[in-house]
């Protein structure tokens, strides 16, 4: 019988990276540190966007409720996250001239990302504003994203009908908290 001490190899393969990401090393620090920079613009355009936008004083509409404010605050969010990823980055070693670059998504990863944006897509482009309820294609969305994504887990685990009907409950509740929340909270006019 062998020991752990004599083969560390398949102790060491089946544990993920340090960092946190796969032991792949599908991102570096250098790929962290561009991504960290491209989130802390996007956050600086929302929050200026978001605070230029009207706050219709003139409509009495309560401070916590002035449209462009949870943007705002999301930008701040994408800011402040971003600098600690760019300070985390930095630390490991970002800008050394040795750094390497990210050696790019898997054709796994690839798919799922292309199903996910065909989803985000078909739920921006198909469902909303033609006709349907907002809280309704909120549903629909999120349900079928929870489906797709958790399908072969749930097939192999022989729980397709559990996990369809707990993507419905989880997609009902999510539409509908979406809608009460930015309809009568945000007062912002949902399609």
């Amino acid at each position: 019988m062998q020991s752990s001490a004599q083969d560390p190899a398949p102790a060491a393969a089946a544990q993920p990276a340090a960092h946190g990401h796969g032991a792949g090393g599908a991102v570096t620090p250098r790929s962290d540190f561009v991504a960290s920079i491209a989130w802390m613009a996007l956050g600086v355009a929302i929050s200026i966007l978001a605070y230029n936008m009207d706050r219709l004083e003139n409509q009495d509409v309560p401070p916590y409720a002035v449209p462009g404010l949870l943007p705002f605050f999301l930008g701040l969010a994408f800011i402040f996250f971003g600098g600690l990823m760019l300070f985390r980055s930095w630390q490991r070693g970002a800008l050394a001239s040795d750094a390497t670059w990210a050696a790019g998504m898997t054709l796994a990863e690839r798919k799922r990302f292309l199903i996910v944006l065909a989803l985000c897509l078909a739920f921006a482009i198909l469902l909303i504003g033609h006709g349907l309820p907002f809280w309704l294609a909120a549903t629909i969305f999120v349900s079928a994203t929870i489906t797709v994504l958790q399908w072969q887990q749930r097939k192999a685990a022989g729980q397709l009908m559990h996990g369809f009907l707990l993507s419905i409950v989880i997609g009902l509740g999510a539409g509908l908290g979406v809608t009460i929340v930015f309809q009568y909270l945000f007062l912002v006019t949902l399609p």
